[in-house]
């Protein structure tokens, strides 16, 4: 069995048998093609099959000197299944990333945005052009209903429940959920399909996809970042943002201001409530506030 054999083979295990998305599945082979071209570099010939753990740690030395932790880990963790996989399929009976240890990283969290902040982007947006009524909409649904960018570009037509106030998301691993949508929410959107989008030349393979490019294609996730980094310069937003930042912003806002924490959860798709702690990066004022206002002991004195 030759890499790209095995890449192959196990790029479809994790589409078909773990039903992972494009995009993990993509990473997986970006990270895999990394040591294929460290083999090349130093002239190694080892198969999937005769990989030693030592050229692997060689290998995983080498990364280590031009990428962050966070980074590092990730790829180490592609690699353990790559091989957890060969194993699995009989394909070896040893991983040579049994002695590798992952680095520890710290959990960076993005900025959040305010309120006001999040108002100024939006008010920024030129309406005077056909693109400024979509961006208002893309904005409004990020911040909205807290999606990730991947769950906003692949939003649809038939995904709109709004005589019931839901969208319906799919997330990662294609994992569907239900999201309330605002009425201010559902306003842009349909400004946005009835004066802009229903004037497009839409693409057959694109019709369904409710955000559409000039050219009637579906949008892409550079295409997002490249809106919102636009804004933050024009608004003069000392801040590092993102998509992401808007579905932080979400989840934090509705923390702050007494929604329930596993109501977020769903919202937000996680299927571990921890990962949703991790995301409310809660200022201590916040909190001392909420112990003051709800703990029965401070009501008492």
């Amino acid at each position: 069995m030759n890499w790209n054999q095995a890449l192959t083979d196990y790029q479809h295990y994790l589409k078909i048998e773990r039903g992972l998305s494009e995009n993990t599945i993509t990473n997986y082979g970006l990270d895999l093609q990394k040591l294929r071209d460290y083999l090349d570099e130093h002239t190694i010939v080892e198969s999937p099959l005769e990989i030693t753990q030592e050229t692997v740690q060689k290998f995983i030395y080498d990364v280590a000197k031009m990428v962050n932790p966070r980074s590092q880990a990730r790829i180490i963790s592609g690699l353990k299944g790559f091989f957890t996989y060969l194993i699995f399929e009989d394909y070896r009976t040893d991983n040579p990333m049994d002695l590798i240890e992952t680095p520890k990283t710290a959990r960076k969290l993005p900025d959040t945005l305010s309120t006001d902040e999040i108002n100024d982007l939006i008010a920024a947006i030129d309406l005077s052009k056909p693109e400024g009524e979509r961006n208002r909409a893309i904005l409004e649904t990020l911040y909205g209903c807290g999606l990730r960018v991947s769950e906003l570009i692949n939003l649809k037509l038939s995904d709109l429940y709004f005589e019931e106030d839901f969208i319906k998301v799919t997330g990662k691993g294609n994992k569907q959920r239900f999201v309330p949508i605002s009425k201010l929410n559902k306003k842009y959107i349909n400004i946005y399909k009835s004066q802009v989008r229903l004037h497009l030349n839409i693409q057959k393979e694109h019709e369904d996809f409710l955000f559409l490019n000039r050219r009637g294609k579906q949008l892409t996730r550079a295409m997002i970042f490249t809106i919102i980094k636009q804004l933050a310069e024009k608004n003069g937003l000392n801040k590092s943002i993102s998509p992401h930042t808007f579905r932080h912003s979400f989840a934090t806002h509705l923390l702050e201001n007494g929604a329930d924490l596993r109501a977020i959860q769903q919202m937000l798709g996680h299927e571990s409530i921890t990962t949703t702690e991790v995301y409310m990066h809660i200022n201590r004022k916040f909190l001392s506030t909420v112990l003051s206002d709800f703990h029965p002991r401070n009501a008492s004195e």
